[in-house]
């Protein structure tokens, strides 16, 4: 997906000031949907198209080992209820 293009052209495409995009860029403010959908449309690159992306990343991430089981301990469990 890499395009090759710099943060100040995809800032002045998406019409979002360089400094929000870097500070989202660095995790230092979160992206809404309004920006992801902006950004998106700067880049032609379609919305759904990186959700899923995110999702199937996420999907790999929380999907145990095969050769381990995932247990959580009842004590855990019950700790999580009760918050």
């Amino acid at each position: 997906m890499r395009q090759g293009r710099t943060l100040r052209q995809v800032s002045a495409d998406a019409r979002v000031s360089l400094g929000y995009i870097s500070e989202v860029e660095r995790g230092q403010k979160e992206a809404s949907s309004e920006l992801l959908a902006a950004i998106c449309t700067a880049l032609e690159v379609p919305l759904s198209a990186i959700l899923r992306e995110v999702s199937d990343r996420m999907v790999e991430q929380e999907r145990p080992a095969d050769s381990e089981v995932a247990t959580v301990p009842r004590a855990a469990i019950t700790e999580v209820v009760a918050a």
